[in-house]
């Protein structure tokens, strides 16, 4: 592998248009945790070189119940993500909320927050209040909980959650997931279809976008 390229170098490269990323993740993936604080700080080092587009994918379509205590055990496997550099931050579960019950629900979430603008902000919040809080998100009252602690308009956020077409955005993203024959999370596509999965270090992702861009130019 080529020595990483800094942000500072890569911007400096510059781009007519913006190199994109698109993300398939769930927020109930520990792996998903890392790579979309890894990505929002490769691409705040880049700036406007990167652009990022977040999808939905479903780990959990369905309703899977499990134990406290099962779910506790399997919490404590959180500390492998929890190792990896540019970790997002985790705690093995030690509140007693329920397991989440499936990645329906904090997925809607994120899509009813985006339509505010600012589903960056609250994908990261509801994955830190899973991870490190120990937050049930698939409860609606936390969800809007996180909500409110993103000053978004709660009213018209709870009306969000209810409207079926946040729901199938979420259905239609999964959907488009599958199409591309990726099954698992979290998956960057980057344009021209380069598929990148797997939680990536900030050095690999800043290399794709010095050889995407080093590729545009040979092109031109």
């Amino acid at each position: 592998m080529r020595p990483p390229v800094a942000g500072a170098t890569i911007a400096a490269m510059g781009a007519a248009r913006s190199i994109g990323f698109t993300v398939y993740t769930d927020v109930l993936c520990p792996w998903c945790y890392n790579a979309t604080v890894t990505l929002t700080r490769v691409r705040d080092e880049v700036g406007d070189v990167l652009s990022l587009q977040w999808k939905s994918y479903l780990l959990r379509p369905q309703p899977q119940p499990r134990s406290l205590d099962a779910f506790r055990r399997y919490t404590q496997s959180w500390m492998r993500p929890a190792a990896q550099p540019d970790a997002g931050e985790f705690q093995v579960w030690s509140t007693d909320e329920p397991p989440p019950s499936h990645s329906i629900p904090p997925n809607v979430a994120v899509k009813a927050a985006a339509r505010q603008n600012a589903l960056e902000r609250y994908h990261l919040a509801l994955m830190h209040a899973y991870f490190a809080r120990n937050r049930n998100i698939t409860d609606t009252a936390n969800l809007i909980d996180v909500a409110g602690e993103c000053g978004l308009d709660v009213d018209r956020f709870e009306r969000d959650l209810d409207d079926a077409s946040v729901l199938a955005e979420v259905i239609e993203d999964h959907r488009e997931a599958i199409s591309l024959d990726i099954h698992g999370v979290p998956c960057v596509v980057v344009e021209g279809g380069f598929q990148l999965p797997g939680a990536q270090e900030r050095a690999v992702y800043k290399n794709v976008i010095a050889k995407t861009l080093e590729r545009r130019k040979v092109l031109a």
